[in-house]
């Protein structure tokens, strides 16, 4: 049997342990003095149980709430004097932050009984194993099918330094795909900039692109680098290039056929070794068709086209989501918050989510901030949790659709977006395939 670690956070040392709880058989205990101390040891290893030896009612003070709200996750039992109880400050903290308490002289036995339900308790609640996030480092978070087939596809592409268009709906993480693929390229030790080609006023776009000389306009004091320079070495990540104007497309195609540019003002030409990712929501093949996007920019970018699945693609995630901005935004929360409820994660798998991920984090940090239960409830989440037979007697015609526009961009994201192979594996004439793709919505 695997031996319990135990922190115990007290002022009077080892033997003032002993001396106030006893022998604590088959526990691993790690004591240390003050809340500074015991933060520096949760911060490199962890622990699921603590215990608070708090002689001098230091629970009281501002600083000993903020360091357990913030580990939140280890539960923690205290021992206390008779005589501190009264004290309304401290009732409240102990209802609020720890899960059992006891008074001095302590009773060892119960103790012993408290601390083994504590563990208990906290081996239920860590997550399961296909819950874990297994791939260390990296960015995208999931388990799904989607997702596992969109890490698959970035793994293969990294290590080609070409440019790649990553193609998806607004807020499902296209931003979180670039930087995976900069993580795992050849260039990952270099500067990873990221621009939004949307909230750069046109006017200033190409000098913050390629830079400037000085004199170059009023108030060009000095010379600056611009974006592209700063990741040469790197990667340059064009977040919206569908909002590109068309005048700095034609520079940006001309960067990547020659790897140089022109700073404004300027009449020499400036090498940058810097790869190119670009992300787009909208539509492109029909932007070049209604002439707002050059054709052969378009080409030169989508060398390897990546589409990132929308929320509603791979629901399967959505618990190891929720637990990571629950733990990402602990600090947030109320103090009496410790989850999220099982018909909470029911509301969640019946959401369409057209925000995707930035939906769900909006939702998830407003309603851990304003829930007043325990744990998180579809309503503090502003969802509702439809009744099972509503869903048998209309589900039908939305889990064949959704199926089928899952099956479609699987197939379409295997195939790397070749319209007569995918056609091939479905079993489907291309037009038909065209017919499915256009009431699904999905782009080529």
């Amino acid at each position: 049997m695997p031996v319990k670690r135990l922190l115990c956070i007290t002022t009077e040392g080892i033997a003032g342990v002993q001396k106030a709880c006893g022998d604590l058989q088959g526990w691993d205990v790690c004591t240390v003095e003050g809340i500074h101390a015991a933060h520096r040891v949760l911060a490199q290893q962890h622990y699921s149980v603590g215990l608070l030896l708090d002689g001098d009612s230091s629970l009281e003070h501002d600083d000993t709430e903020r360091f357990l709200q913030e580990h939140h996750r280890v539960r923690w039992i205290g021992v206390f004097g008779p005589d501190l109880l009264h004290r309304p400050q401290l009732r409240q903290a102990i209802a609020t932050h720890l899960c059992d308490f006891h008074t001095s002289p302590v009773d060892k036995l119960r103790l012993q009984h408290s601390l083994g339900h504590a563990h208990g308790m906290a081996m239920l609640t860590r997550p399961s194993p296909s819950l874990a996030r297994t791939d260390k480092g990296r960015h995208i978070d999931g388990q799904s099918v989607a997702i596992q087939r969109l890490r698959a596809h970035i793994d293969k592409i990294a290590a080609v330094d070409a440019p790649v268009l990553i193609s998806g709906e607004s807020g499902s993480g296209k931003e979180l795909a670039a930087q995976e693929v900069h993580a795992q390229s050849p260039r990952a030790a270099g500067p990873f900039i990221a621009i939004n080609c949307a909230a750069i006023p046109p006017s200033l776009i190409h000098s913050e692109l390629f830079g400037y000389e000085r004199g170059a306009f009023t108030g060009a004091a000095k010379a600056k680098p611009g974006l592209l320079e700063a990741a040469s070495g790197g990667s340059i990540f064009l977040d919206e290039i569908g909002d590109l104007p068309l005048d700095l497309q034609a520079s940006l195609l001309r960067f990547l056929q020659e790897r140089t540019i022109y700073r404004v003002g300027s009449t020499r030409t400036v090498a940058v070794d810097a790869r190119v990712i670009a992300a787009t929501h909208v539509d492109l093949p029909q932007a070049v068709a209604k002439g707002r996007f050059r054709e052969d920019l378009y080409y030169r970018l989508s060398v390897f086209p990546i589409r990132v699945p929308p929320l509603r693609e791979r629901k399967d995630d959505l618990p190891l989501l929720t637990e990571s901005i629950f733990n990402k935004f602990a600090d947030e929360k109320s103090p009496q918050l410790k989850g999220i409820s099982k018909q909470a994660l029911r509301a969640m798998a019946q959401h369409d989510w057209p925000g995707n991920i930035r939906e769900l984090i909006n939702r998830m940090r407003r309603a851990m901030v304003l829930a007043e239960k325990r744990l998180i409830m579809p309503e503090d989440l502003e969802l509702a949790l439809q009744d099972s037979a509503i869903i048998l007697r209309d589900g039908l015609d939305t889990s064949r659709g959704s199926a089928e526009r899952i099956a479609i961009s699987n197939s379409l994201a295997k195939c790397g977006n070749n319209i007569t192979q995918a056609a091939r594996d479905l079993g489907v004439s291309r037009m038909t395939l065209y017919r499915l793709m256009a009431k699904h919505a999905i782009a080529p």
